[in-house]
């Protein structure tokens, strides 16, 4: 097993490791001996030059005939993917995310800079921190953010930067730019966002700190990740604004609008629900 390649979503080679294995079904919370069986069955199968993608597969369907909330947990990256085709629900999770953290915020605001108008995706702010996040969505696992995407951000920041710094009670508020991805950066676009201080965050940047860490904490799980809803109605959910399994609780009701039995509603609830309050 020790020099088995495997390749990666965006096409990379690299050595097959269980440890990685081991480690996200451990995030899943499934049973050690769960674990352990869904490893062996994986490596009996295991060749060089097995996709990453057919390793997710294999273990998501043991996972999911066993436990749908492991399941669920299991599927977080994925469930990001699913969250397009549009960037909006995306822009809304990261707002709930600093929601959570104590920011006030907003999503989707026009705001003047110095030279032209912005459309910037979360405002968030706290005592006397104000930030502005872009958020980069990418319904595809193998496209990273590169240098180029700070680079914008950081010059369109500064420009709504120059605009604050006018407006009265700002002059001790610290300013920040921020970027916010499903996905991840390239090397460079990490040096070149640190360098100008500009707050990244990706899938799993910073390390202990990255959008996986941050949903598992807060419990603020996007619905997608449900294996209890088909395509469709997670769709239609997410057409009228709702995102995440919490929202659910909030207005269980929406499950009828779409047309959902009440057997159904009662396993996608319970799911959902045992979903959000592991923190």
């Amino acid at each position: 097993m020790n020099n088995i390649n495997i390749i990666k979503a965006n096409g990379d080679k690299a050595l097959f490791q269980v440890e990685k294995l081991i480690n996200s079904l451990r995030r899943s919370q499934a049973n050690e001996t769960l674990i352990q069986q869904i490893v062996e069955q994986v490596e009996a199968v295991l060749y060089d030059g097995m996709t990453t993608k057919q390793i997710y597969k294999m273990a998501f369907k043991m996972l999911k005939g066993k436990s749908s909330v492991s399941a669920s947990r299991y599927k977080l990256k994925k469930a990001l993917m699913e969250l397009g085709p549009t960037g909006f629900p995306f822009e809304k999770l990261v707002g709930k995310l600093m929601e959570h953290e104590g920011f006030a915020t907003e999503v989707g605001v026009i705001v003047q800079g110095n030279c032209v108008q912005h459309e910037i995706d979360v405002i968030a702010q706290k005592e006397n921190n104000h930030y502005m996040i872009e958020c980069k969505y990418h319904s595809d696992q193998g496209r990273f953010c590169n240098v180029k995407i700070p680079l914008y951000i950081h010059s369109r920041f500064l420009d709504v930067e120059k605009q604050w710094e006018r407006q009265k009670g700002h002059e001790a508020k610290l300013h920040k730019g921020g970027v916010y991805t499903n996905t991840r950066f390239t090397t460079d676009a990490i040096q070149y966002g640190k360098c100008v201080g500009l707050l990244m965050t990706s899938w799993d940047y910073p390390y202990g700190n990255g959008l996986k860490d941050r949903i598992d904490k807060s419990g603020l799980h996007p619905l997608t990740a449900l294996t209890t809803l088909t395509k469709n109605e997670k769709a239609k959910l997410l057409d009228k604004g709702i995102v995440l399994c919490k929202e659910l609780h909030e207005n269980p009701t929406i499950l009828d609008q779409i047309g959902i039995s009440k057997t159904r509603q009662k396993n996608i609830l319970d799911d959902s629900n045992v979903l959000c309050s592991n923190h």
